[in-house]
């Protein structure tokens, strides 16, 4: 037996844009905000205010803990951790928008639960747009954070071709 790299795929369902349903949800792995996650997270984003790397200035202002930047608890709801990119290899066209309110902090040591929910499927000619609601809540179900993502998928067969007028 041969083997065929194109195979070789997290999801052998490739899936285009009517493939879809309202309501579908990706839940996303968990994650334990540990010291190390918020270090990467500093290392990467250059942002060196202390209430991202000190503790005692943090406690001083009454937080429990290390205080997540809000990107650092955005990024939690990038499809990337779930199977949703494996699906649309060959149908995705871009990711178009992305927004979040910030309704709890996330301290160091806190576990996010992050999922995406497909509330809009908006159809053009030869693509659609997938629009999720995404959410992470925190080891005591409480809601931390809800946005919006929104991507442009490809249809199955694309645009018909156009008849020039005769």
């Amino acid at each position: 037996m041969t083997f065929d790299p194109t195979q070789h795929r997290m999801v052998p369902e490739q899936r285009w844009f009517e493939d879809f349903q309202l309501g579908e949800r990706f839940v996303l792995p968990s994650r334990t905000m540990t010291e190390a996650v918020f270090l990467a997270f500093q290392g990467a984003s250059g942002d060196n205010h202390p209430v991202h790397y000190d503790v005692e200035y943090c406690r001083a202002r009454n937080m429990p803990h290390l205080l997540a930047h809000g990107f650092q608890a955005v990024i939690q709801t990038a499809p990337g951790g779930g199977l949703f990119p494996y699906m649309v290899e060959d149908s995705l066209v871009g990711f178009i928008e992305q927004s979040s309110k910030f309704l709890k902090p996330l301290y160091a040591n806190d576990t996010t639960y992050p999922a995406l929910t497909i509330v809009e499927l908006t159809p053009n000619r030869s693509t659609g747009v997938i629009g999720f609601a995404s959410t992470i809540h925190n080891q005591r179900g409480e809601k931390i954070l809800e946005g919006s993502q929104r991507y442009l998928i490809k249809k199955k067969h694309g645009a018909l071709p156009q008849t020039p007028p005769g």
